[in-house]
């Protein structure tokens, strides 16, 4: 069996990529959580993954790091993984690929933080761009592919990269126009994507840094986070 290394799941984007593809396509794992250390991780992540971050995958014993090279890896070893259309499949790919390397203003000034509410600073000009071209890249997915999900009617690895945008709409009071207006919504009443958010609401742990970044992003208007 696969075995998942991830982070908070109230704060970690990167490892809720695999974690909800894995979750939708029924691929059995085993999932261990280490909290983000304050600070580097480095050192309490590096005895399990090679570049010190997460999500890592292990498959016995061999390491695959990173959650586009995850999604790759397990594409080779499970149907639904991409789109089974080719040029479906090239368009998800390049959306995720976008996704993974792109959008730093987004994550910069809405870092996830799913149990929160947060009246945010006024947008600059580079997350309005940010904004505008997710609602055209998913307005694009949705109408060329015919929904409900980006790449055709089954989520995809496309889908589980956009996710952590989606608790960041949730979060933020995010909005889009057209088709792309309701896919938030959509990837959030996914069944993993409600496991994922009840397991991030029970959660306990604090990190100040990332706190921090909440606080810096806008107003925290409403925590629904348990507490010690």
């Amino acid at each position: 069996m696969y075995l998942l290394h991830i982070a908070n799941k109230n704060y970690s984007s990167w490892s809720l990529r695999p974690w909800v593809l894995m979750r939708t396509l029924d691929v059995s794992f085993e999932e261990r959580l280490t909290p983000f250390p304050t600070g580097s991780s480095w050192s309490l992540y590096r005895p399990f993954s090679p570049s010190g971050r997460v999500p890592c995958l292990i498959d016995d014993g061999w390491a695959v790091w990173d959650s586009l090279a995850i999604a790759e890896y397990l594409a080779e070893r499970h149907a639904g993984v991409w789109p089974a259309d080719a040029k479906a499949r090239a368009w998800a790919r390049s959306a995720a690929a976008e996704m993974h390397s792109s959008f730093t203003a987004l994550r910069g000034s809405c870092p996830m933080n799913c149990g929160v509410r947060i009246a945010p600073v006024p947008i600059s000009d580079e997350l309005k761009h940010d904004l505008f071209r997710l609602g055209d890249l998913w307005d694009e997915g949705l109408r060329r592919f015919g929904g409900p999900f980006l790449a055709g009617d089954r989520f995809t690895a496309v889908d589980a990269f956009f996710a952590p945008v989606a608790f960041r709409v949730q979060s933020y009071g995010l909005s889009f126009e057209g088709a792309a207006a309701a896919y938030p919504a959509r990837l959030l009443a996914q069944p993993a994507m409600r496991e994922w958010y009840a397991a991030a609401l029970a959660e306990t742990w604090r990190e100040p840094n990332h706190e921090a970044e909440v606080r810096a992003a806008g107003t925290v208007i409403e925590d629904f986070r348990a507490t010690l």
